[in-house]
């Protein structure tokens, strides 16, 4: 059926909604009847059971679970069913495969097939043939299918944008029509989620989502490029193109904080698929080292960093994020399996042991963890005792040589390996070791690399795809760690200008050092800004390849005050204008959680959240946090207090700003009492 008036297709989405209210239908029918054989099949155990043996009655609960997951699927069918009767479809492409009439290819969240005519009216994204409208206008086209490259010519493409089962525009275009979608999309509020971007998907994001074959993936993207929008779009399309090797519990996301990971909670779920579990880096670190060690946090580092120039702080932290601290681990633990294992020979009973048999087994186990070893070797020890003697052995024998050979081990656990790392490449004061205080930051992973390496961690195996964000704040060691943990697929992605500890910043080059094998895409384009917000950005932290959309605002506002006072009154001022602006989300975005603290407390205002470290979910309206958190967020309209010299004038301050900045879609405000700081200064 080729619709070509816009009155055709509004009578052609009538009949799609019908046939999808019919499709409902049937599903309530399957549900109810599925209720009754459980309730009649539960029925009938309770009142037989005393007859039935053993093998009936796992017949019976088999049957019981077969019919529960058969209503759940159902469930399922109906809530995606209900969803596409509110928006069916977002685009169409008619397609002519060679040789072929053209025939109209219906695009949305999910597919549905009219069961009656055995007809596909609508085509999940993810489909193949649905890859014609993100990559090609019109004119010649092809797609990828399982069995080959189908070629032909795309004849018409047009977009939708249909909400509440209503037609409210199309677009028809020989030209990218995405961009005219998109403006609108774009324009509208930020409200408490992020959400699927389906329509709107770019050729250069497609190519991303769509890619099955990189093992590792870095996506490196400027502020606002919707890098994890498009990493959760390609975690739903790998969801759809493996479905029967991968399921969302396979799948594992470390995110910067529980705020975030509440942030993009929705985005799965609105694409049919089921919550993916997330972990946070200290609740990774946490499993790893057990309760043995209490530690900083990344957020206590960065508070540390923010409040004191501590230099010996910042060299511990530089060193410590460097790859050439991540070589010299690597080369440690080659100059321990060489030297520190002393062998001699070994007397159990009458029998001696040569050290070099000793030595031979130790070698020959060189894929195992160092200190896993020692139980290897002893049982080869205890066998080589066994035949030489031709007895059994003791208990005390067995004991004797099952504690000999580690103490030929110069030390026995990793604390002790970590503080002679130190000592050997002759840098023992990059060590703060104090039993009263909390294990630095940059010292967790270390140790726990060290821990992999020597005893051998596992617990992960079970994760098929591992997703990164912020991959910016994580060090070569932490690579390191994750390469060894996760023998999975995995892709990251972050932004090296939005650090917010630019002396521990990791660069897609530098995680290439880790995973050689990565494919590394680069997104230049910002979407989330308008021009002059991405502009005025770019005089904080400057990057020439940044491609702002052509979408234009107000121009942000530096507003001097007398005092910190007035500034307070003055934000407060912005909070109202906002509760009568229409906009849906407002960021009062300070350098520390201090600052935040004093202006939540100042304004007192009901509809006014306060986001700490401790928050685990992302409120709508106005918000007061900090840059740290407020990473990976966006809001319509920003706020930064105190954007003066005296607050901001460090190279972390200067990422801290960037990040509070790069936050805004529509409109920017700063305030500063004193002289402005000097990243803004003219």
């Amino acid at each position: 059926m080729m619709n070509a008036t816009e009155q055709e297709e509004r009578e052609y989405l009538e009949e799609v909604k019908e046939k999808l209210a019919l499709a409902v239908k049937r599903v309530d029918d399957a549900v109810r009847q599925f209720s009754d054989e459980l309730r009649q099949k539960k029925q009938y155990i309770h009142e037989h059971q005393s007859g039935m043996d053993d093998a009936d009655m796992v017949a019976a609960e088999q049957s019981i679970n077969r019919m529960a997951y058969t209503g759940e699927g159902a469930v399922a069918r109906k809530r995606r069913l209900l969803k596409l009767a509110q928006s069916p479809y977002f685009g169409r492409v008619d397609f002519a495969a060679a040789g072929q009439a053209a025939a109209p290819v219906y695009i949305g969240v999910h597919s549905f097939l009219d069961e009656q005519h055995r007809q596909n009216l609508i085509y999940d994204w993810r489909a193949p043939v649905s890859s014609l409208f993100y990559d090609f206008e019109l004119g010649d086209a092809a797609y990828q299918t399982p069995s080959g490259t189908i070629h032909g010519r795309i004849e018409l493409k047009r977009q939708y944008k249909i909400r509440d089962g209503r037609l409210e525009f199309m677009l028809d275009s020989d030209v990218n029509i995405h961009d005219d979608v998109l403006q609108r999309e774009l324009a509208k509020s930020s409200d408490d989620k992020m959400k699927n971007i389906v329509a709107t998907i770019q050729r250069d994001q497609n190519a991303v989502i769509r890619n099955e074959d990189a093992s590792v993936m870095v996506i490196q993207g400027v502020a606002g490029s919707g890098k994890t929008s498009i990493a959760l779009h390609r975690i739903a399309f790998l969801l759809y193109r493996f479905r029967d090797t991968i399921a969302a519990k396979d799948i594992l996301i470390i995110s910067p904080n529980k705020v975030f990971a509440d942030y993009i909670s929705n985005v799965l779920p609105e694409l049919g698929e089921e919550h993916i579990p997330e972990l946070g880096m200290e609740e990774l670190a946490a499993d790893l080292l057990g309760s043995q060690y209490t530690f900083q946090t990344f957020f206590e580092q960065v508070s540390a960093l923010l409040a004191d120039h501590d230099a010996a702080f910042i060299e511990r932290i530089r060193f410590k994020s460097s790859f050439e601290f991540l070589s010299q681990l690597n080369q440690y633990l080659l100059h321990v399996e060489n030297n520190y294992f002393s062998v001699a020979d070994l007397r159990v009973g009458r029998t001696v042991v040569p050290g070099v048999f000793i030595q031979q087994k130790f070698k020959a186990y060189h894929r195992v963890p160092l200190l896993k070893r020692f139980g290897q070797v002893a049982n080869d020890v205890r066998a080589y005792v066994r035949d030489k003697a031709d007895r059994k052995l003791t208990g005390g024998e067995k004991a004797a040589i099952g504690e000999g050979i580690p103490r030929m081990f110069r030390y026995a656990n990793v604390l002790e390996f970590y503080r002679d790392f130190y000592r050997w490449i002759g840098r023992p004061e990059l060590l703060k070791l104090d039993p009263q205080r909390p294990l630095e930051y940059a010292d967790v992973f270390a140790l726990i690399y060290l821990r992999l390496r020597l005893e051998g961690l596992t617990g992960y195996d079970q994760v098929k795809h591992l997703l990164v964000d912020e991959m910016q704040d994580y060090t070569p060691v932490q690579y390191a760690v994750l390469s060894r943990l996760f023998h999975c697929r995995k892709t990251i992605l972050g932004d090296v200008s939005q650090t917010v500890n630019p002396y521990s910043a990791s660069s897609a080059e530098t995680i290439e050092r880790v995973f050689p094998q990565a494919d590394i895409v680069k997104l230049y384009r910002s979407y989330r800004s308008t021009v002059e917000i991405t502009s005025f950005a770019q005089r904080i932290t400057p990057n020439p390849h940044i491609i702002p959309l052509e979408r234009h605002g107000q121009e942000p506002v530096i507003r001097r005050c007398a005092s910190q006072t007035e500034e307070i009154e003055v934000v407060k001022q912005l909070v109202v204008a906002f509760k009568h602006s229409g906009n849906q989300s407002l960021g009062i975005i300070c350098k520390t959680m201090e600052q935040a603290v004093l202006v939540h407390e100042a304004l007192q205002a009901p509809g006014v959240h306060l986001l700490t470290d401790e928050s685990t979910a992302f409120k709508e309206g106005a918000v007061i946090t900090t840059a740290h958190l407020a990473k990976g967020l966006e809001f319509d309209a920003v706020v930064v207090p105190f954007a003066s010299a005296r607050t901001y004038k460090t190279e972390v301050d200067r990422s801290m700003l960037y990040v509070a900045c790069t936050r805004a879609m529509h409109q920017l405000t700063l305030t500063y009492a004193g002289d402005i700081t000097p990243f803004l200064a003219v």
